[in-house]
């Protein structure tokens, strides 16, 4: 199990004051030297904390994989064209909400997907597609011309007892099964943390989750390095 570190909250407290500290590039060289297996950011429309600088900094910093998470917009097709990051990630964004509520929805923009992403496939760039562990999503996904699914793990972080997370479970285990069967690789992220993502060393099938927040959180008591490191041992890695 590979551990992907988003650095966007970096960017957060940088931007409360509006000065040049922390740096979400140096973030990043840190987070890959402490195990990270890559670095992801969003650039959201409103750059609520990722800039356009900071995403050029961190294609030039960024040694293992850089992941950019972004709308499916033009404008941002055209800065990834431009970036050339190693993966894109296509995910739901809205402004008025905290962070993403919820997986993309591929149901209704899947007559634009295959041209939206052609281009990526052209450059060389892979595409994920940020979903709901939904056998049908997974198969639009597949259809459209996407390499890998990230499946949203949103629901099952926010459920209260261990009876309702595996139920929970249990769907992304399927769901990364048969995305697997048709081919896709498979990752898996939102609102995992230092409580409920040790599940996820079981789940063979997935081989990769992303995690902000709650490293960054955590970073801020014990260092980076040292919060990405424990991460990566309860994902059952060593750092």
């Amino acid at each position: 199990m590979r551990l992907a570190v988003n650095i966007d909250h970096i960017a957060t407290l940088r931007n409360a004051r509006n000065e040049f500290d922390p740096d979400p590039a140096e973030a990043a060289i840190l987070a890959e030297k402490s195990g990270a297996a890559g670095i992801v950011c969003h650039l959201r429309e409103d750059r609520r904390h990722i800039r356009d600088l900071d995403l050029a900094r961190l294609r030039m910093a960024v040694t293992t994989r850089l992941d950019l998470e972004m709308a499916m917009t033009a404008e941002m097709q055209g800065i990834a064209l431009k970036t050339k990051p190693e993966l894109v990630t296509l995910v739901p964004e809205k402004r008025e909400e905290l962070t993403t509520e919820g997986g993309f929805d591929i149901a209704r923009h899947y007559n634009a997907l295959a041209e939206y992403i052609k281009p990526f496939r052209d450059a060389s760039i892979e595409v994920s597609i940020f979903i709901e562990p939904d056998e049908r999503a997974i198969e639009l996904a597949k259809n459209a011309g996407a390499d890998i699914v990230e499946l949203h793990t949103g629901i099952y972080s926010l459920r209260e007892t261990d009876e309702e997370r595996e139920l929970e479970l249990d769907k992304i285990r399927h769901a990364a099964r048969f995305a697997r069967s048709l081919g896709l690789a498979v990752v898996a992220g939102h609102g995992l943390n230092y409580r409920n993502a040790a599940a996820f060393a079981s789940l063979s099938d997935i081989e990769e989750v992303s995690i902000g927040h709650a490293i960054i959180a955590r970073a801020a008591f014990i260092g980076l390095g040292a919060a990405v490191q424990e991460m990566i041992a309860l994902l059952g890695g060593k750092a």
